[in-house]
């Protein structure tokens, strides 16, 4: 504890990652000391946002994850540098937001550029709809270097997850739709500027009925990822068409559910981390403060 206030004492506020470079603590012991001293008031940006996961009890929990929110979007200060820690995290909170931002823009860029380079760029506007999801969409975009799972290639944080709804669009042009954007998400990749990582799907809209019948762990996902996908390009009218059917199977109340539920199990970890006397299972306790896999795949 000492080691921790004596480092803010020297170098003002840091955020958690910087503070366990500084001190040389393990991330864990960093969390609970910060969490527990009256010294030290912590300060968390961004947002929290629902994660459905197969390895949690009833599939909800939130993300990031607590060592993550600690070690990313935690400002940690003394109380004497609360105005210079609360600047500081104003400045991280707007460094998100942009990268969210450029993250989204390279999206929306790259989808109208293979568009309009198509020979039938006015059949596919019409009939299909691209929606874009993810942390981007929350304004938790990261950039932290991270390595592309198919390839080991290193990226620039955060991937674009793109749906593409498609309603009557013929097989000829859903094949040549497919290869257009596999070869543009390899470009990005390999592109030694960029090392961006696009990951999307195309199905139609019978897929999506089905699936908004919210009947198994695949079908809440693309439920959950529609519902919280924004509109990227494409057809307007498909989009709220969408919209509409999420509503009609009251996805939106159903999402709300598994919100509330996964930030009661957030307290309860939280409360048994700090708890935790030192015979705790060391296992079961790193479950709660971290998960092995913060990316979500989309159906």
């Amino acid at each position: 504890m000492d080691n921790l206030i004596t480092v803010l004492e020297n170098r003002g506020p840091l955020t958690g990652k910087d503070l366990i470079i500084e001190t040389g603590v393990d991330t864990f012991t960093a969390w609970k000391e910060c969490n527990s001293s009256k010294q030290i008031v912590t300060s968390i940006v961004g947002k929290r946002y629902l994660r459905l996961d197969l390895k949690v009890e009833g599939y909800a929990r939130l993300s990031p994850s607590i060592m993550r929110e600690f070690l990313n979007y935690t400002i940690a200060g003394l109380e004497e540098q609360k105005t210079i820690a609360a600047a500081k995290a104003k400045q991280i909170e707007k460094e998100i937001a942009a990268i969210s931002k450029r993250k989204i823009r390279l999206a929306r860029d790259t989808i109208s550029h293979l568009v309009q380079s198509h020979p039938d760029q006015a059949v596919i506007k019409d009939k299909a709809c691209f929606i874009i999801a993810g942390d981007v969409v929350f304004g938790m975009a990261h950039a932290e270097p991270r390595p592309e799972s198919s390839t080991g290639e290193l990226v620039k944080g955060s991937d674009l997850d793109i749906i593409i709804v498609t309603k009557d669009l013929p097989d000829h042009l859903l094949q040549s739709l497919d290869t257009l954007i596999y070869k543009e998400k390899y470009n990005l990749l390999m592109n030694p500027a960029l090392k961006e990582e696009i990951d999307y799907i195309i199905k139609d809209l019978a897929a999506v009925e089905e699936q908004l019948q919210f009947s198994d762990f695949k079908a809440m996902v693309a439920s959950k990822i529609l519902e919280e996908g924004q509109y990227l390009y494409g057809s307007r009218d498909l989009y709220n068409r969408i919209r509409q059917m999420l509503i009609k199977f009251a996805i939106p109340e159903k999402i709300s559910l598994l919100e509330e539920k996964a930030r009661q199990s957030r307290i309860e970890a939280e409360v048994k981390l700090m708890t935790a006397s030192g015979t705790a299972d060391h296992d079961d306790l790193m479950a709660l403060f971290y998960t092995t896999e913060e990316k979500e795949e989309i159906f």
